[in-house]
């Protein structure tokens, strides 16, 4: 009887103590923390800024369908918060390098934005064949003497092709009288919109009836240029170390054939990649150059 008692003990004490176990387990688990989602992260809507203009031509956003096309980009622009963040580090970076040109053409500073949201401030290629920072084809580049083969493609080099993007908003800005209509023709080609101004019978972007992509292109524009111009409006935070500088080169003339680019970047101490990175000009790895023209290679200072 004593040893049933005895166990009948040690059962009981092991079954308070799994209780216990299991009831502090539990309150372990137990979520403390707010109800709703909003609680700690709020979704607002983007309250739309008087006078809005891009190159000083005002938006009307007393029109329904353009206040609406402006709300949507604005939103979309700035709860895509990892893609506005790098444009905003990534314009700190290249804008010093083609505000100076852009100026010298006599092309209005907000054009530095449509770089922007045509590749990201990155050497990228559409689906068309478009490529660089301001998304040139081929027959555009070369119309305006740019080398594009297999072997150089100066279309990622991004001096030359903001030049070619400036000849080519000057000659749109002289066919329709309006910077907007000169940036919408960039997306949509300067026949393009000749050919809806014609039909239409009207002279302004903002009545003209165009295709989605091009309805969204200048709204867009003017959306990015408010974000990256207030970004702290927008809920964007970052101190002046997190942007991205541009780095300082010295330049080197060739106008003979490079044979191996790899063994020409470490005659200057570099590598091939470096080299490639701060001439992405450069196809191969090497330059034909038959015809003896002169190139400008860039090389870092550091």
């Amino acid at each position: 009887m004593k040893n049933v008692s005895s166990l009948n003990i040690i059962l009981s004490l092991i079954l308070i103590v799994f209780i216990f176990i299991n009831a502090t387990s539990d309150k372990a688990i137990v979520y403390t923390g707010p109800k709703y989602t909003s609680d700690t992260y709020k979704i607002k809507a983007i309250k739309l800024p008087e006078n809005l203009n891009f190159a000083g031509e005002l938006i009307p956003i007393n029109k329904p369908d353009i206040r609406e096309r402006m709300d949507r980009e604005l939103l979309v622009n700035t709860y895509w918060q990892s893609n506005g963040l790098l444009l905003i580090k990534h314009a700190r970076k290249y804008f010093p390098i083609i505000l100076p040109i852009l100026k010298k053409n006599g092309i209005p500073e907000d054009f530095k934005y449509l770089a922007v949201i045509e590749s990201g401030l990155h050497n990228v290629t559409s689906p068309k064949g478009a490529k660089g920072f301001w998304q040139l084809m081929k027959a555009t580049a070369k119309e305006d003497k740019l080398e594009v083969n297999s072997n150089v493609d100066e279309r990622y080099n991004l001096e030359l092709s903001t030049q070619v993007a400036c000849n080519y908003l000057l000659k749109a800005k002289e066919k329709f009288g309006t910077w907007t209509l000169a940036a919408a023709s960039y997306n949509n080609g300067i026949s393009g919109i000749a050919r809806k101004i014609k039909v239409q019978k009207v002279t302004n972007y903002y009545d003209l009836l165009v295709g989605d992509e091009t309805a969204r292109y200048i709204p867009r524009l003017i959306a990015v240029k408010e974000i990256l111009t207030h970004p702290e409006k927008y809920g964007f935070i970052f101190d002046a170390s997190d942007l991205y500088y541009p780095i300082p080169t010295y330049s080197v003339m060739v106008d003979t054939p490079i044979h191996n680019i790899a063994l020409f970047a470490k005659g200057l101490k570099l590598n091939y990649k470096t080299l490639k990175l701060y001439n992405p000009w450069l196809r191969e790895n090497h330059l034909n150059n038959r015809s003896r023209k002169k190139y400008t290679i860039k090389l870092p200072k550091n």
